[in-house]
């Protein structure tokens, strides 16, 4: 068994498919890599199809359809097949370089679900202040929900032993995902802990999906499960 499996859920990610996933194979961890494909139209499958001859240790999952990025990392953990379990988008945004210090307080056993945030002083690109004090609202709003003290529950960088995810139902399709795994993982009594990361944003332009509705449905999803505690 792989110490490590990394999930990458995909969405039209053609631009940066092929570097994302040449970065991830560059760590030197044992991992395996799964990569869900959600439903690409912009040539992401096309890519993907040739990956048994140019990717032969990657497991390709295809999604029918676009359903969102729960669905796909929901894909994901159930083919998962590592003792540690790591959430990787495919938008460069995040560096698997930050790879040893994220899985380091599971391997130590100190931690059951670790976070990478953003606003831990790693390096990060200078982006969208309305975006920034948004993010903040809606982790002070789980927070006190979840009696959590987390500094970033929408980062991309999450990652779980394998027995966490098993432990957990997950229904959120889309960004949900972030706020219903936090409040579960604070329901299960798992010791959680973060790491600084690296972070280097995208604009709209640059190809940015998350938008001031998933913020609503952020705000929704962090009540229904936070008040289910």
């Amino acid at each position: 068994m792989p110490l490590l499996s990394v999930v990458i859920p995909v969405y039209n990610e053609r631009a940066t498919l092929e570097e994302l996933v040449r970065r991830v194979q560059a760590v030197p961890i044992e991992k395996e890599i799964i990569v869900v494909d959600d439903g690409s139209t912009d040539g992401s499958r096309e890519i993907l199809a040739r990956s048994p001859k140019a990717w032969p240790e990657v497991r390709v999952l295809l999604q029918d359809n676009n359903r969102g990025k729960g669905a796909a990392l929901r894909r994901g953990f159930r083919e998962a097949r590592g003792a540690i379990v790591l959430v990787q988008d495919a938008d460069l945004e995040y560096d698997p370089s930050d790879y040893p210090q994220l899985v380091a307080p599971i391997e130590r056993g100190v931690a059951d679900v670790v976070y990478g945030s953003r606003f831990l002083g790693g390096p990060h690109r200078v982006l969208l202040f309305w975006h920034y004090l948004g993010n903040r609202a809606l982790t002070t709003l789980s927070n006190v929900f979840t009696n959590l003290n987390l500094s970033d529950v929408w980062t991309g960088y999450k990652v779980f032993r394998a027995e966490v995810l098993h432990g957990l139902d997950l229904r959120e399709d889309r960004f949900g995902f972030e706020a219903e795994v936090t409040a579960k993982v604070a329901r299960g009594r798992w010791r959680v802990y973060e790491v600084p990361i690296a972070y280097h944003g995208r604009t709209y332009a640059e190809g940015k999906k998350i938008t001031w509705k998933d913020g609503v449905r952020g705000v929704w999803v962090t009540l229904r499960y936070g008040v289910g505690r």
